[in-house]
């Protein structure tokens, strides 16, 4: 076996402590094989083939869709995506063959259906899985219940307070979460502080947002932004300088919470959302090369005493966020998000991360997935790359033994995490 086989191997022993998903902890697991092949990579990688968007439309019924989108997989089989898929089918569903086509497609189908099984399925899946803990996505006004959330860790998620706080809607939404009639900034401050009281005690480690390329984080001012924010309140337009101060007093409110119960806020910088309508559903957006985290520093200088692991949406991003890890200390490289999650992506990352920053900062990856199937095959692609820069870069480069090669691994996948994010403790400083 080569150094980078025995190095996977021993990583594949480990369990997974993943900080960033989309499961929905009621029905974490994939019922239907439709669940699986609705995930956004395949149905766009399928429509940028070729595939029309109507053959995956939400109102086609399960089996349909998942036929429909099997004539296309011959056209996208070289992708990484592709290879999660097959893990996927063999791992978890005992699929014998190497092509999911449309010949094959209903006897995986047939297998994959674990509509009967119910909760005994997510936890096979689970288990298999060697799950520690799954970070969840929950919005503001999730209740937070039914789950047990030692597992199934929830997450504040933030958008909508920050960038659709105008909306009515969003509003009516805070106060039915909180109690509390919002009807000027020091109401939303109120707001905020109750939705952290709330998650924190739900057993909350982190504060999440996805932030468009033209958000510049500033200090709120107070007298700037008590006009706009009553006016939204009221239903009332707004200009485009009013909506930004909104923006602004929420984000960093959150920050200042997320200073007050030490917890960290993760930035997932970059999203430029619908720049192709016709696409098909989560295949419409894309990045913005003109991004900069120079626009953050004035967020890290003033909250340095909160951790901000960041994700930047654009590969060539990857350098300018190790140089902001390098230098401030609550700044994180976390993970390789979307469209950087490639091997080739990572592969370059992950050098120039291990080559530059202290070991004890590095975050190395997080599923972003819908069930809990692509979680295994997701991590393994990363191990596969992690085992493959260790050998070459530090055993056969720099002399480093198999054992201490290991031990930066771990610390990448499990014990940076672990502290980083296990840090929440139920109080306000």
């Amino acid at each position: 076996m080569t150094i980078e086989g025995e190095l996977f191997a021993e990583m594949a022993r480990w369990p997974i402590y993943d900080p960033h998903s989309h499961i929905d902890p009621h029905r974490p697991a994939a019922r239907h094989l439709d669940e699986v092949l609705g995930y956004h990579y395949y149905t766009e990688l399928a429509h940028s083939a070729g595939m029309p968007a109507d053959l995956v439309a939400p109102g086609l019924d399960p089996e349909t869709r998942a036929r429909n989108l099997a004539m296309w997989l011959d056209r996208i089989d070289t992708t990484v995506q592709y290879s999660w898929l097959i893990e996927i089918a063999r791992t978890f569903h005992r699929f014998p063959h190497d092509r999911i086509t449309p010949s094959s497609i209903g006897e995986l189908l047939d297998l994959a259906d674990h509509r009967k099984d119910g909760d005994a399925w997510d936890r096979e899946v689970w288990t298999a899985t060697r799950l520690e803990a799954v970070f969840l996505t929950n919005d503001f006004d999730d209740p937070l219940e039914g789950w047990d959330t030692s597992q199934y860790v929830p997450c504040l998620r933030t958008d909508d307070l920050v960038l659709r706080l105008h909306e009515p809607r969003t509003i009516e939404r805070l106060r039915a979460a909180t109690g509390v009639e919002v009807h000027d900034l020091a109401g939303l401050r109120s707001a905020i502080g109750k939705l952290f009281e709330r998650f924190v005690g739900r057993g909350a480690r982190a504060c999440a947002i996805s932030l468009p390329p033209d958000f510049l984080p500033r200090r709120a001012t107070p007298r700037r932004a008590v006009t706009p924010i009553r006016k939204a309140i009221h239903g009332m337009d707004l200009r485009p300088d009013e909506r930004e101060e909104i923006r602004c007093a929420a984000f960093w409110t959150l920050a200042e919470f997320c200073a007050d119960y030490r917890l960290p806020f993760d930035l997932m910088i970059g999203p430029v959302r619908n720049v192709y309508p016709a696409g098909v559903a989560g295949g419409r957006d894309l990045f913005d090369r003109r991004v900069s985290l120079h626009d953050y520093r004035e967020l890290f200088n003033h909250f340095s005493g909160v951790t901000f692991p960041v994700s930047t949406l654009s590969p060539d991003a990857a350098a300018e966020l190790v140089a902001y890890s390098w230098i401030f200390p609550n700044v994180l490289p976390m993970g390789h998000w979307w469209y950087s999650n490639v091997p080739a992506f990572i592969a370059a990352d992950l050098r120039a991360r291990i080559q530059a920053l202290p070991k004890v900062k590095l975050l190395g990856y997080y599923s972003d997935a819908y069930k809990l199937e692509f979680i295994l095959p997701k991590f393994n692609m990363y191990r596969r790359v992690l085992a493959g820069v260790l050998a070459d870069e530090a055993i056969r480069g720099r002399g480093w033994t198999a054992e201490q090669a290991l031990e930066v691994a771990r610390l990448i996948l499990l014990d940076n995490p672990r502290r980083v994010f296990g840090r929440g403790d139920g109080a306000a400083s």
